[in-house]
């Protein structure tokens, strides 16, 4: 291990869909948390481990900061809260055509007490180089203390300079993982990730936020892994739209997450999925804790 080395944990924040889990991707380079148009897709506070030979950053990709309308939003703000206590580093988001005004509601009630980086996302979507100056301009003057870069996660812009940023604000320290690995969480739980991703990109209206996956079986064949997955909805009719007509829906459903899951896992998956309807399973505190909100 390198004389200086580097480490820390370094929590993103931000409004739903500021772009939050594309730069967690991006930064390590691999596809570890889903994303989606939807607003509400994360809802876990995920960590990714980028470890090099003289760095080990912890990242930490954390739900979208909302107000609290049922018992699971208030365990993802909570989730929010852990991650505030433990940044070494706060990279702040926020969609660089949304007013100045929403983001500091947001930095109000965040009272960031460590080095703090603002990354002004989705430049991509905005049409006059001016408008993008004009902008930095203003948030530096706002928030005088703070880095602020904008970016686009999404093409790739600007992001190159993230990296350095955030070392220059990195304590010295000793590796918190093994350099293997890339996250805190489990397989099985990518799995269930993974099929709710594409509840999110199949379904529209009020099934993606009322929908929780738990995966119940995970076993490892010598050919391929065998997995079962329950899918929670609130109501009845929530269950046949899952359904679909003569079960099209839920067979689609099967094979988009089964090829996602097989590319994750490299090797062939046998996916069976059940649908099972839990009332008001979104304020309910047992359910909750089954799957994994705790």
């Amino acid at each position: 291990m390198p004389e200086k080395f580097k480490s820390g944990f370094v929590n993103i924040f931000g409004a739903p869909n500021a772009g939050k889990s594309t730069l967690l991707n991006l930064l390590l380079g691999e596809r570890l948390v889903i994303i989606s148009p939807k607003v509400q897709t994360t809802r876990h506070r995920i960590l990714g481990i980028l470890t090099e030979p003289d760095y080990q950053i912890v990242f930490s990709d954390t739900p979208g900061i909302i107000e609290p309308k049922y018992k699971l939003h208030q365990k993802m703000m909570q989730q929010v809260k852990s991650a505030l206590e433990d940044a070494d580093v706060a990279l702040l988001m926020h969609d660089i055509n949304q007013p100045i005004e929403d983001f500091e509601l947001i930095s109000n009630s965040l009272k960031l007490k460590v080095p703090t980086i603002l990354l002004l996302n989705k430049t991509d979507t905005v049409k006059d180089k001016s408008t993008i100056e004009a902008t930095i301009k203003l948030y530096k003057e706002r928030f005088p203390k703070w880095e602020v870069l904008a970016i686009s996660a999404r093409k790739q812009t600007n992001t190159d300079k993230i990296l350095p940023l955030i070392l220059k604000h990195l304590p010295e320290g000793f590796a918190f993982y093994p350099d293997d690995s890339i996250s805190d969480r489990s397989e099985r739980f990518f799995v269930g990730e993974m099929i709710r991703e594409q509840i999110y990109a199949l379904y529209e209206e009020e099934i993606p936020y009322h929908a929780a996956v738990l995966v119940q079986s995970f076993e490892e064949k010598t050919t391929l892994t065998v997995i079962k997955a329950d899918i929670i909805v609130s109501r009845e009719t929530q269950k046949m739209i899952l359904l679909g007509k003569c079960g099209s829906m839920i067979k689609q459903l099967g094979i988009n997450s089964r090829k996602v899951i097989e590319e994750f896992l490299q090797k062939k998956v046998h996916l069976e999925l059940f649908i099972k309807v839990r009332p008001k399973w979104r304020d309910n505190e047992n359910y909750l804790r089954e799957y994994g909100y705790n």
